[in-house]
């Protein structure tokens, strides 16, 4: 049995889509503040409740990961913020020069999370036709030339989906921490993806971690709770298992927060 970590840390799943005006008739006057960043208000409250991080979760149907986490990070403080967004979605060079300027803006506070393994339907609804273990290949090359060009140059790389001559980038960008790396999955293309480049590797809950906590060593471990039924028993639980980083959901972040709080104060 894995002892428990030293701290359990929460981070908040943020919205990813504001919802629609409400359609009145013509001669009603809404004079209510519109409400266009859910995601902003939901970690502004995550960050005065001391919450450890939050999440924008690639949504192929909602906002820019990472134009709302640049908009989260300008809102808060402390908080550390990911952003879910897939290989397919940028160069990893592009990719690395949005987030190392972002990182110079928020003292460091950005992360990735790498989606990988999507829908058929949803990735070449992206315009992505790649398929099978070519995914993993091409995720593990991108960020390979993330790191690669944010660490300096000159960078050469030639592989299979990428070729960066002569680039790599110079201060001040290159002076920033590289984004924390945050992966899932449990196929064995998922594990050696994050064995090599992952700082975190995420489960869903039923994830057997008893087999694959042992094929990951070295890294943190985290967990999304479906749901906040019975959260302090089954983060305990989850704790004993080595995991540090919990996912939520949820709509009443600053009551979350105090909740926690009080756990602590308790035990």
């Amino acid at each position: 049995m894995m002892t428990r970590p030293a701290t359990s840390r929460f981070h908040v799943v943020l919205p990813t889509r504001s919802a629609a005006a409400p359609e009145l008739p013509a001669f009603v006057t809404d004079v209510r503040p519109a409400l266009t960043d859910p995601a902003g208000r939901a970690a502004v409250a995550a960050d005065l409740a001391g919450l450890a991080g939050a999440l924008v979760p690639f949504d192929p149907g909602g906002q820019e990961s990472l134009t709302v986490a640049a908009n989260v990070l300008r809102r808060t403080r402390h908080l550390r913020v990911v952003a879910g967004f897939h290989a397919a979605a940028a160069t990893p060079v592009y990719a690395a020069k949005l987030s190392a300027s972002l990182q110079r803006f928020a003292a460091g506070r950005l992360g990735w999370r790498l989606a990988v393994d999507l829908d058929p339907a949803v990735a070449r609804a992206q315009g992505d036709f790649l398929t099978g273990p070519d995914r993993y290949a091409r995720a593990s090359e991108f960020l390979a030339v993330a790191k690669g060009v944010w660490h300096g140059g000159p960078f050469d790389s030639r592989g299979g989906f990428y070729e960066v001559a002569a680039g790599g980038f110079g201060p001040p960008l290159s002076a920033s921490p590289f984004p924390e790396v945050q992966l899932s999955g449990t196929c064995p293309e998922a594990l050696a993806l994050s064995r090599r480049h992952a700082d975190v590797h995420v489960f869903a809950e039923g994830d057997d971690l008893e087999a694959l906590v042992p094929e990951l060593p070295g890294l943190r471990y985290g967990v999304h709770l479906a749901s906040l039924h019975r959260v302090e028993e089954r983060v305990e639980e989850y704790a004993r298992r080595g995991v540090s980083e919990f996912f939520v959901r949820t709509e009443d972040v600053y009551h979350l927060g105090e909740h926690l709080k009080e756990q602590a104060l308790a035990g």
